[in-house]
């Protein structure tokens, strides 16, 4: 990942002074008590895992999460050396890692816990674990009605540690809280059966970024958070919170400007064709990158003025209609992602277009794009 400019004229661009002032609210936003799990793991959604998880741990995240050891790993290389959850199941040959390394993991059946046991036994240490409860989702995870013999059973187990117990939420987000308030009300349930069972742990959590914003009863010791401090809402109808930027912008340059006549056509499928003379720009990016798969949809800014897409994109190329900029010139930025002047395009446009969520159109930006990150001071 370049610190400079990059040397294709196409780039995303990380603006880390925006991130330590997203951290900052963040943080004086949450309750007190509350501590916070930085999420991480795909590159931080692209926009850069060892950077994000040091400001997250500066800002004192709890734990740094990730999904692949592979990831947890890199974290360990860059002398990220505090408590790192590594979340969904383990194989039988990732146990030693995670031992080795003190990754903590989920134990979520008996048969696995006593694996992972046996392994630190034999490294000679203690292993901290977390436990999943599954509400609802059906994903990950104890079934919420057969999780109390699980978490007895690992919390017996000699050689663990039963640090947490979590669930995860299929919608927290959205403005019907029905089936949320349903999951929540399970995890209560195993919670008190713990507790009638003299089984305590150190943390509880249940919240993602949409339970954050809008379930504070399902706050409890930690909440998981990825995409805020990013400025990113996971929806466009949970809680804003004032001040908070997105930090990722995408960008390219007018690498072609081509003169079009009546009649003539643009791009694969010939999905475009021109009725009077356009001044059309070539941009050296496309779906191979992440933008996604468009005939005739979207725009980008240039010059502060909305440029549509004209013609299907290519894996590599997309081009945009400039007639109406007529100041737009050869090797002009362009953003795709982001902000110029006083316009704006956000990510849940994207989504729209690509007929997804905004975190896929963040994780999507391939990593042939150079990442540039502007300072953080």
């Amino acid at each position: 990942m370049s610190k400079t400019a990059p040397s294709r004229p196409a780039w995303v661009e990380i603006d880390l002074a925006q991130m330590r002032k997203n951290f900052e609210i963040f943080v004086r936003d949450k309750p007190d008590p509350l501590g916070f799990i930085g999420v991480v793991k795909d590159e931080a959604y692209g926009h850069g895992m060892v950077k994000v998880a040091q400001t997250a741990i500066e800002f004192g995240a709890t734990y740094i999460a990730v999904v692949t050891v592979d990831e947890a790993l890199t974290l360990r290389q860059n002398r990220i050396t505090g408590p790192v959850l590594v979340f969904g199941e383990r194989t039988p040959a990732e146990l030693e890692i995670c031992v080795r390394h003190d990754l903590t993991c989920f134990v979520n059946d008996v048969e696995n816990a006593r694996r992972l046991a046996k392994v630190a036994h034999h490294l000679g240490k203690s292993a901290a674990v977390h436990v999943e409860v599954d509400t609802g989702l059906s994903r990950h995870g104890v079934r919420w009605n057969h999780a109390l013999p699980v978490l007895k059973a690992v919390a017996q187990t000699e050689g663990l540690k039963l640090e947490g117990v979590m669930s995860h939420f299929a919608m927290s987000d959205e403005l019907d809280k029905t089936f949320a308030l349903q999951q929540h009300q399970r995890f209560e349930q195993v919670l008190a059966a713990m507790q009638e069972n003299k089984l305590r742990v150190k943390y509880r959590h249940m919240c993602n970024t949409g339970g954050f914003l809008d379930l504070p009863q399902a706050h409890f010791d930690l909440v998981r958070t990825g995409i805020l401090p990013l400025g990113v809402y996971p929806s466009q109808v949970c809680r804003r919170i004032p001040g908070l930027k997105p930090i990722m912008s995408v960008k390219a340059r007018l690498a072609v400007i081509r003169e079009l006549q009546p009649g003539d056509l643009v791009g694969y499928g010939m999905r475009y064709q021109a009725t009077e003379p356009r001044r059309i720009a070539v941009l050296q990016i496309g779906y191979g990158d992440g933008y996604p798969r468009v005939r005739n949809q979207g725009t980008v800014l240039i010059h502060g003025q909305r440029a549509p897409v004209v013609g299907g994109n290519a894996m590599d190329a997309m081009m945009v209609d400039i007639t109406e900029i007529p100041q737009a010139q050869l090797w002009d930025e362009a953003v795709l992602l982001g902000r110029q002047g006083d316009a704006e395009i956000d990510v849940h446009e994207l989504a729209k277009l690509k007929g997804t969520v905004s975190y896929d159109v963040l994780a999507g930006w391939r990593g042939r794009l150079p990442r540039v990150y502007l300072p953080d001071n």
